[in-house]
């Protein structure tokens, strides 16, 4: 069955811009939302179709891939669908926090299951890693869930409802003709308390971790461009779903080129004979084999700032179809110093030059 345009699922135009992304989305949530449609299935898994909508369309990298190739061209880049719609709560927390408010915050058992955190990485790569895809083994330092204690920071993972609050986390207090919510200052909105704390974690309900996750790098992946890696993140606690790593890319300099998007740019230095009298070189190659290179020819009366283009030279898109070009970009250099018989001939071409000008 073919999935509904993203578009269409919000109501919006294609050409929507943030702003109205998200109002647009504010409205369906609010009408599908679980808590307004008790027992309705139907609606809970539109619900998560609006939030997998909103999710490509305000993401800058997404968007411009849904547009071109539609879902096929999201296929497995990550970062599409939902486990649950807890799992949407966790990521749209900002909306959902403005939109429904304390009212519309699902209060669980002080020992229900409870999602792992997220966790955000930085990848460093080569513009060779990037434009062919590569595998890294990345090591990653983050707080886990305390296991003697299952996270719950009380020994043995016992946990006992709060008394002043009667597990709902927030305590009321009257002012006048208006109810006031606040945080509840005994288990500070957590609904319980624990008796005694746990010895390994001393009540933190987390212990530092060290570990090492394998990323596989799509080829063609850009600077700044984020990797979503499901259930990498912290593990849940008391049994819950771990959250998600999120990795964003950084791409190294590098000397030979400039990039932009898939094509490439690179700056070939000429001396003045070879630009006049034409010449044949050999550029600098993208390839996973270091030192290859490429033929060019040079015409003669080559000018500073001329440009010659190789095709598919360039870096692979991201869609898979093909690779960019490389686009060299002529400079002329000019000696600063000459030997005595250099000068002297340069000045003898100034000399033929003017004449032939004159005549």
């Amino acid at each position: 069955m073919a999935k509904a345009d993203y578009y269409e699922l919000l109501g919006v135009e294609r050409t929507a811009n943030e702003q109205e992304l998200k109002k647009a989305y504010r409205k369906r949530a609010m009408e599908l939302h679980p808590d307004r449609n008790p027992g309705n299935p139907e609606a809970e898994e539109q619900f998560k179709l609006c939030a997998e909508a909103y999710q490509v369309l305000s993401d800058p990298q997404k968007r411009p891939i849904y547009d071109q190739y539609g879902h096929q061209g999201l296929e497995g880049r990550g970062g599409q669908g939902f486990q649950d719609v807890g799992d949407i709560f966790g990521q749209f927390q900002d909306i959902f926090g403005d939109l429904f408010g304390f009212a519309g915050q699902r209060r669980a058992s002080p020992n229900a299951p409870q999602r792992g955190a997220d966790v955000q990485a930085e990848l460093e790569l080569t513009l060779e890693e990037a434009a062919f895809g590569t595998a890294k083994e990345m090591p990653l330092a983050h707080p886990q869930p305390c296991s003697p204690c299952n996270g719950t920071g009380a020994e043995g993972g016992k946990l006992e409802t709060c008394a002043t609050c009667g597990g709902r986390g927030q305590v009321a207090r009257s002012r006048g003709a208006f109810v006031m919510s606040s945080t509840c200052p005994t288990c500070r909105g957590q609904g319980a308390r624990a008796e005694k704390a746990c010895t390994e974690c001393k009540g933190r309900g987390e212990i530092d971790n060290e570990r090492k996750v394998r990323i596989q790098v799509p080829a063609g992946i850009d600077e700044g461009q984020t990797l979503r890696l499901p259930n990498q993140g912290q593990s849940g606690r008391r049994n819950g779903p771990p959250g998600h790593l999120y990795v964003k890319v950084r791409i190294s300099a590098d000397e030979r080129f400039e990039r932009d998007g898939a094509n490439l740019f690179h700056r070939l230095h000429l001396s003045f004979p070879e630009a006049v009298l034409g010449a044949k070189v050999e550029v600098p190659a993208l390839s996973e084999k270091k030192g290859e290179t490429l033929p060019l020819k040079i015409p003669a009366g080559t000018q500073p700032g001329d440009q010659f283009t190789l095709r598919s030279a360039g870096i692979t898109r991201l869609d898979g179809r093909g690779r960019g070009d490389l686009v060299v970009e002529v400079q002329i250099d000019v000696p600063k110093e000459l030997s005595p018989k250099a000068k002297e001939l340069v000045e003898q071409l100034a000399s033929t030059f003017a004449a032939e000008k004159k005549s």
